[in-house]
């Protein structure tokens, strides 16, 4: 059985209400994009917990996928009435096909640099002399593509020592935590707020032969083992917990404090909050993000 994909560009004031009445007729599924992604003329929206973004882009479409068997002139007919006008569409056939191995096809290795790769579990790995971190994509954020995330494994590599014990706060999929044990970090913790996080950490730790104890914030564990500080504290998270967090990463970290996940815009008021505690400098930019590394005062 194969599909019809219907493409309609519509403004942001109307995607909404005729993506409603498309998954009100019964379509198999309805997305909003950028007319323009991939394009100079892309225009990036970001939102994180607790700010909810009101529009969504100025030149927006639709992407309505439905069975190959539907009537589409009785579909858009019905979905021009509810919607009280009339709209241009495009209609292109999709062909059953493998889907796993479609999206497998997606997800490729990430030479993050010479010596660090990330490598889902289907490929083979590029070079046998590296250190290659088994993931595949799941239900926990952080593969590594993600530029926040691409940023805090190079630095990691790049800086990372035998004698080094790291925590990795907001652990997510766990790829950090497990990267710095596979680095050579000598003890390695990962925390997060979500149970499916710490399940897919310890999956994960498990399939890569690394030595990484993970905890929910709730843990009764966890306060035992976060009574050391660590030389290194990674938090990939976002701007809003990273500023509501930073008197408890700040008392956790002894020397080097990673923060990702930070808008470039956003950096300087991050930097201004995490100066009581540390000299902060912007490591890197990427695609419109910032890595803030933060260096401990020595008193």
């Amino acid at each position: 059985m194969g599909y019809t994909q219907l493409t309609i560009n519509i403004d942001s004031n109307n995607a909404e209400n005729l993506s409603e009445i498309f998954l009100n007729l019964g379509v198999l599924s309805v997305s909003i994009e950028d007319q323009f992604a991939g394009t100079s003329l892309e225009q990036p929206l970001f939102d994180e917990p607790g700010i909810i973004i009101e529009e969504l882009w100025n030149n927006s479409k639709l992407i309505v996928l439905v069975d190959q068997s539907s009537n589409i002139q009785q579909l858009i007919q019905e979905a021009s009435n509810l919607f009280g006008n009339t709209f241009d569409y495009a209609a292109e056939k999709i062909d059953e096909q493998d889907w796993v191995r479609l999206s497998q096809s997606q997800f490729q290795p990430i030479k993050v640099t010479d010596k660090l790769y990330i490598v889902p579990s289907w490929h083979k790995t590029p070079d046998k002399n590296a250190i290659s971190i088994k993931l595949d994509p799941g239900l926990a954020f952080g593969t590594g593509s993600h530029p926040t995330t691409f940023m805090c494994l190079e630095w990691l590599a790049n800086n990372v020592e035998y004698t080094h014990s790291v925590l990795d706060y907001g652990c997510g999929s766990g790829i950090l935590a497990i990267t710095a044990k596979k680095l050579g970090a000598v003890i390695v913790y990962g925390v997060d707020i979500d149970e499916q996080a710490i399940i897919s950490s310890k999956n994960n730790a498990i399939n890569n032969n690394a030595q990484v104890e993970f905890f929910q914030t709730d843990d009764s564990l966890l306060a035992k083992k976060l009574l050391d500080k660590f030389d290194i504290v990674v938090a990939n998270i976002l701007s809003n917990p990273l500023r509501v967090l930073a008197p408890v990463l700040a008392k956790l970290c002894s020397h080097k404090l990673i923060l990702s996940g930070i808008l470039e815009s956003q950096q300087q008021e991050l930097s201004d909050i995490y100066s009581q505690w540390f000299t902060v400098t912007t490591a890197k930019t990427l695609e419109g993000w910032a890595l803030l590394e933060c260096t401990r005062y020595v008193s």
